[in-house]
């Protein structure tokens, strides 16, 4: 059989899932008459990907050209789920690295590249949405070959074929077109594949072998086991050994083997060597192990994954409201969660402390908030704390990840935009104007300064920012305290419902979170004090009733509250608080809601 495994990867929003919709539809891989043929990001079906616009997960599908079957693999393009990329590259002998027209190479295209390159893949640069009205086609050209000058470890790495493209239309060029509306499809880009993507050589009569990328489960199969057959041949129930990472072996038996044909897995009984498989009957698999031929049972290289640079502490909801939104409350359920999460998000770490607190480590904030959102989904109740860097000795000095942090912004907001940088430590290493309108900046910033700043940077310019950050080095450990990103906030000091009394008071004082009926409790946050300190106010107050009215006094004018979203919310507390995250709700609350007892425990600290 014929056969080409590629990768797409590319910067986040630069049109991978596009491309791959175009590609599945043009090869026929659904009847004319099928939904699909009209729906759009058929491959991001996660609820989640859908409403944050972004791929989280990758996935692999297949589709036939020419006789030729072609695995493709869409990846995630944020910076975040970049351990996602790091698992499932080594399943492709190529990859389809877009880049937008306008934009050009960012901060992940960087990272994708390199661990493409040090695979040894062979990489067709897609230069996409050339229909842009801003786009910088030669420029954009010019900066992805100084990019690959950058990252190449070989000569043949800089000698790389381009496509050009507006994958959203499924039309592709060879040749810059001169008119974006004539008869076009992506035929050029199936070409290339098959022209410079090499078929996968092995040898299929050696004893097999298979490195586990990823993992996937039903409640019909159970667990599937998904790799690239890198040596041999398999076929249902043949006898293997399950290699762990750490050298163990278990002998387990193959019971059924399927392989990809568009979005769905098709059963097969023997399959072709170099294929992407995936495997039922191996119970135990984690990502990284290896899976061989009993009769000689030779481990691969395990998955290198790059460290967390973020941790939080994570536990049950331990609020008033407990148990009134959820139905998982419990420090056992949230633990059988995050070890289920762990199988498949390579990613993460976990541990317990010696206080015996949950401490869950991840690449970043979205990274984490993405996992926080579906429990949340699921039903669960937690409560979580402050964000925390994840900082390293080497060489007997503390270290700290440092990021390179790009933003894309209105040239009027540049001014407040650096000046927020500069608060937090930031160093721009780069400022250009990509349009007479917006400028892009790059700047070298520590972890701990990124907190809560892409929410912020939204409030900056009036939600008109792009930014993007990717893990850059570790540095040596700053003695300089940040600045607090925030002043004070307002705490609720009764429990009950906000009444439009209550809150009227409180808006004199600062910006709200919390409508009138909102139920709220002792001890929860409902607005930001503009002064550095907290202060606690009675949003519960209701009016004394008297037989006695002044003109005006019924009217009152409430300004519209500030809604805090999840990601928001991470960046915002400190460490004398938690962020409450239920299947209804997100609160901002102190640790310690009695207001006498944290006056307390305040003296006793200073």
């Amino acid at each position: 059989m014929n056969l080409r495994n590629v990768a797409i990867i590319a910067h986040v929003d630069h049109g991978k899932t596009t491309l791959v919709d175009g590609l599945l539809k043009q090869s026929k891989t659904f009847r004319e008459n099928e939904a699909l043929m009209t729906q759009d990001l058929i491959m991001d079906s996660n609820d989640q990907e859908r409403e944050r616009g972004i791929t989280i997960l990758a996935k692999n599908t297949a589709v036939t050209y020419k006789d030729t079957k072609i695995n493709i693999i869409d990846t995630p393009g944020h910076a975040d789920f970049s351990g996602e990329v790091e698992r499932t590259l080594n399943m492709a002998d190529g990859a389809l690295l877009l880049v937008d027209a306008q934009e050009g190479p960012m901060p992940q295209t960087k990272f994708v590249l390199r661990k493409a390159l040090e695979l040894g893949l062979k990489v067709i640069v897609v230069v996409n949405k050339i229909d842009k009205k801003d786009s910088r086609i030669k420029e954009v050209i010019n900066e992805i070959s100084n990019l690959f000058l950058e990252v190449a470890t070989v000569d043949s790495h800089l000698d790389f074929p381009v496509i050009f493209a507006i994958g959203r239309d499924g039309k592709s060029w060879k040749d810059m077109p001169d008119d974006f509306s004539e008869p076009a499809d992506l035929i050029p880009v199936f070409e290339a594949i098959l022209e410079y993507v090499p078929a996968p050589h092995i040898d299929e009569n050696a004893p097999f072998q298979m490195l586990v990328s990823s993992l996937d489960w039903d409640s019909y199969k159970g667990t599937y086991v998904i790799g690239r057959i890198t040596r041999g041949k398999i076929k249902d129930r043949d006898e293997a050994v399950l290699i762990k990472a750490d050298g163990t072996k278990e002998n387990v038996t193959i019971e059924k083997i399927y392989v990809s044909q568009g979005l769905k897995r098709e059963e097969v009984l023997q399959t072709d060597g170099g294929d992407i498989v995936a495997i039922t009957g191996i119970k135990n698999a984690e990502i990284g192990d290896t899976i061989a031929d009993a009769k000689k049972p030779e481990a691969l290289p395990t998955i290198k994954i790059s460290e967390p640079t973020l941790s939080i502490s994570i536990g049950p909801n331990t609020s008033p409201f407990k148990g009134k939104e959820g139905t998982l409350l419990t420090g056992r359920q949230i633990l059988k969660r995050i070890q289920e999460e762990l199988q498949t998000n390579v990613a993460m770490k976990f541990e317990i402390n010696e206080s015996g607190q949950y401490i869950l480590s991840g690449r970043g904030e979205l990274h984490l908030c993405v996992f926080l959102e579906t429990l949340s989904r699921e039903g669960f109740e937690i409560e979580v704390g402050k964000p925390k860097v994840i900082t390293k000795e080497i060489d007997g000095i503390l270290m700290e990840p440092v990021e390179e942090y790009s933003i894309d912004v209105p040239t009027e907001f540049v001014g407040a935009v650096t000046n927020e940088f500069g608060k937090r430590g930031g160093i721009v290493k780069l400022h250009q104007s990509i349009t007479s309108e917006m400028t892009r900046m790059v700047f070298e910033i520590t972890t701990r300064g990124t907190l809560g700043l892409r929410s912020t940077l939204l409030t900056l310019s009036k939600g008109t920012s792009v930014s993007n950050s990717t893990f850059l080095k570790y540095d040596r450990a700053s003695n300089t305290e940040l600045k607090k990103n925030r002043k004070g906030v307002l705490i609720a000091t009764d429990t009950g419902r906000a009444t439009a009394y209550g809150l009227n008071n409180a808006q004199d004082r600062g910006i709200l979170f919390i409508t009138p009926i909102t139920e709220v409790y002792e001890g929860m946050i409902v607005g930001i004090n503009p002064r550095d300190t907290d202060l606690e106010i009675n949003v519960c107050k209701t009016k004394h009733l008297t037989n006695m009215r002044s003109k005006g006094e019924d009217g009152i004018f409430l300004a519209a509250s500030m809604q805090m979203g999840l990601e928001q919310c991470f960046g915002f507390i400190e460490d004398d608080e938690l962020l409450e995250i239920t299947p209804k709700n997100i609160r901002m609350r102190k640790k310690i809601l009695n207001q006498a007892l944290r006056q307390k425990a305040q003296r006793k600290r200073s």
